[in-house]
């Protein structure tokens, strides 16, 4: 996709702000036939995917795939993010929770939906947070708060939630975090050890969930 871009010595894409826009505009055409809600599509476009990756990684910024971020993890392949936020049926002013920040692309892309300051992230590695939050605030969506800890637990201290999505693989829905969210409200989650399905559960107001699968996924597994 990026053949064009001059390299510069250290391997990253000497490439300006209009060609970066054009490349996420034939990103969001990519995955387009994947979802049904525009919001989705032009939240993808918003979000300068190239400054949340390795300055080396850069050249392939908006290509469909997953790339290494650090300490061992990964940012989520553009479709499977757009995936996501497409399932969730996500509102502006919906509170959401995210387990598993990363390097916080996939929380820029729902704040770009719900409203950076609606966006609650929590991430285990002290030093991804914090490269996180940097991140975060240098493209404007420094009103997402991500904190350190245990997914496993959630963020009780902004429950409830209208919804909570999980950007590492679980062997099970993690019970507080589905107790944080409200009657009404969605969990998505990557769900299995070796097999892995992207599971989503709805909220019923007796707080059963109502369980759907969307086919099989490949995240790194949740940490802890």
């Amino acid at each position: 996709m990026f053949d064009r871009f001059r390299s510069s010595p250290d391997g990253d894409a000497d490439a300006d702000d209009g060609e970066y826009e054009a490349a996420r505009e034939r990103m969001a055409r990519t995955v387009a036939h994947r979802v049904a809600d525009d919001r989705v599509l032009e939240a993808l476009e918003a979000v300068p995917r190239h400054e949340f990756v390795p300055p080396d990684r850069r050249r392939n910024a908006y290509a469909d795939r997953p790339l290494p971020i650090a300490d061992g993890q990964t940012i989520s392949a553009p479709h499977m993010v757009a995936v996501m936020a497409d399932r969730l049926d996500l509102e502006p002013g919906d509170e959401v929770l995210e387990i598993g920040t990363g390097c916080g692309y996939h929380a820029a892309v729902t704040a770009e939906i719900v409203g950076a300051e609606h966006v609650y992230s929590v991430e285990y590695g002290e030093d991804l947070a914090e490269q996180a939050r940097e991140r975060l605030a240098e493209t404007g969506y420094d009103a997402v708060a991500v904190r350190v800890g245990d997914g496993r637990d959630g963020w009780p201290t902004h429950a409830p939630y209208d919804a909570a999505y999980v950007t590492c693989a679980t062997r099970e829905l993690p019970e507080p975090v589905v107790e944080q969210v409200r009657p009404g409200g969605r969990i998505l989650a990557p769900v299995g050890a070796g097999h892995q399905t992207l599971v989503q559960a709805d909220k019923r107001e007796d707080g059963s969930l109502e369980r759907t699968e969307h086919g099989g996924v490949r995240f790194v597994q949740m940490r802890g």
